[in-house]
C-alpha cells in the first residue's frame, strides 16, 4: 500500500486527476521492465510527467510555473517512485529552476518564454576546461551520469574557465540537448531506467548569459528560492529510495494476501519472524521518514519567517537525507529477504527494488562525507566546503 498520506499531499500539487495520476502510477508500474531493458524512460511518460506539473512545479508563479514547497515537491517524487525508481529519479530533476535560476533574467525569460515545463539534464562531472571566446566559450569534452538527458530539452555541462572566474565552483553551461551526442554508456545493476549516460559536445560555442555558477545565487525572487539548493538536489534523490522502500513492504503484503499453504505450514502473515520484522521495518521506515520532513519543514518555516534558514537546520537536512536513503535501501533488502524464494525470481518486482535502492546509496551526496561533515557540525567544527 502507499502512504496515504503522502499520495493525497502529492495529488493536491498536480494537474491532474486522481482517476489520472492513478492511471499514470499503475502504467509506469507495469512499464518498469520495459525502462530497465531500453535504458531510458521513453518520451511519453515525460510528456505525461509534464502534463500533470513535475515540470513546472518549482516554476516561479511570475513564468507560469507552480512554485509549490520543498516538502509538496518531495512528496510528488516519493510517490512516483512507488511506481519505478527510475522513473522518480527522472522525474526529481524538475527541480531545476533551482539550477537554471543561476542565469541571468534575460536569458530566464527566454527560457520560459513558451512556458514553464523545461526538461533539463546536467551532466556536471568531470568539468571540462573551456576556453574565453568573444562574450562566451568554446566547449568541448565528455560528462558522465546525465540522467534522463534522452529526454530532455537542455543539457547543462560542467566547466572551467581559463580565467578562473568560476572556482571553486563549476560554472554550467546550458546548450540545446540537440547539440549533443548521446553515448549509451549507462550499464548499472540499478536504477537502469535513468539513463545516466555520457553526453559528449565537440567545440559549442555557449554565450556567458547562458551559463551560471552552481551554488551560486539564484535569480530568481521568493522565500521558495532562499531554500538550500545542495541540499533540495540531495533530498529529492533520497525520496526515490524512500518510494521504493515503501512499494517494496506493499508487495509484501500482496505477497501475504495472495498466499496459500500447499504443506499445512503457516502463511507468512502468520509466522512470528515476519510479523516481527515487518513491524521492524515499518517503524524503522516511518521514523526515518518523519524526521527527514521535519527537518524540511523547519527549515522552509524559518524562511517563510524572514529568518535564515541557519547551519544547524541544513546539518539536520543533509544528515537525515542519507539517513533515509540508507534505513530505505535496509528495508528494501530486508524486504527482498522477507518473501523468500518469490522474491528471487526476475519476475518479481523485489529484485529490481533492491538493486535500484543499493545504487541510489552510492550516490555522492548520500556518501560516508555526510556523516563525517555531520559529525564535525555537532562536535562545533566546520564541515568540509560543499556540505551546506
Amino acid at each position: 500500500m502507499l502512504n496515504p498520506s503522502a499520495t493525497s499531499r502529492a495529488e493536491k500539487t498536480l494537474h491532474a486527476t486522481t482517476i489520472e495520476f492513478a492511471e499514470l502510477l499503475a502504467d509506469i508500474k507495469k512499464r518498469s521492465e520495459e525502462f530497465e531493458q531500453q535504458k531510458y524512460i521513453p518520451a511519453d511518460i515525460i510528456s505525461r510527467f509534464k502534463k500533470i506539473g513535475v515540470y513546472r512545479a518549482l516554476v516561479p508563479k511570475r513564468y507560469g510555473g507552480d512554485e509549490i514547497s520543498p516538502a509538496e515537491f518531495c512528496q510528488l517524487i516519493e510517490t512516483l517512485s512507488t511506481a519505478d525508481g527510475s522513473a522518480g529519479w527522472v522525474a526529481s530533476f524538475g527541480m531545476n529552476p533551482f539550477y537554471l535560476g543561476g542565469l541571468p533574467p534575460s536569458s530566464l525569460d527566454e527560457l520560459y518564454r513558451h512556458g514553464p515545463d523545461i526538461v533539463f539534464a546536467g551532466g556536471i562531472f568531470p568539468p571540462q576546461k573551456a576556453k574565453t571566446q568573444d562574450g562566451g566559450y568554446r566547449v568541448s569534452g565528455r560528462w558522465s551520469f546525465a540522467s534522463g538527458c534522452s529526454g530532455a530539452e537542455l543539457i547543462g555541462v560542467g566547466i572551467l574557465t581559463d580565467d578562473g572566474s568560476d572556482r571553486p565552483l563549476p560554472r554550467i553551461a546550458v546548450l540545446p540537448a540537440g547539440e549533443f551526442t548521446i553515448d549509451p554508456v549507462w550499464n548499472t545493476v540499478g536504477l537502469s531506467g535513468t539513463g545516466s549516460h555520457d553526453v559528449v559536445l565537440n567545440n559549442a560555442f555557449v554565450p556567458q548569459e547562458w551559463t551560471f555558477i552552481r551554488g551560486g545565487e539564484l535569480n530568481l525572487e521568493g522565500p521558495l528560492y532562499r531554500y538550500p539548493v545542495l541540499s533540495l538536489a540531495t533530498q529529492v534523490l533520497s525520496v526515490v529510495a524512500l518510494g521504493i522502500a515503501r512499494a517494496a513492504l506493499s508487495e509484501i503484503y500482496a505477497i501475504a494476501e495472495r498466499q496459500s499453504s500447499v504443506t499445512g505450514a503457516p502463511c507468512l502473515a502468520d509466522r512470528q519472524f515476519a510479523q516481527m520484522e515487518i513491524a521492524h521495518c515499518e517503524a524503522d521506515l516511518r521514523s526515518a521518514r518523519c524526521w527527514f520532513y521535519d527537518a524540511i519543514d523547519d527549515v522552509w518555516q524559518a524562511i517563510l519567517r524572514g529568518d535564515e534558514p541557519g547551519e544547524e537546520r541544513i546539518n539536520a537536512m543533509r544528515l537525515s537525507s542519507t539517513h533515509i536513503t540508507r534505513v530505505s535501501a535496509s528495508v528494501t533488502t530486508r524486504a527482498l529477504k522477507l518473501a523468500g524464494m518469490p522474491g528471487i525470481s526476475m519476475r518479481s518486482p523485489l529484485q529490481r527494488y533492491a538493486r535500484d535502492s543499493m545504487v541510489i546509496t552510492q550516490h555522492a551526496f548520500m556518501g560516508e562525507l555526510t556523516y563525517i561533515n555531520a559529525g564535525n557540525m555537532f562536535f562545533g567544527h566546520s564541515p568540509q566546503p560543499g556540505y551546506l
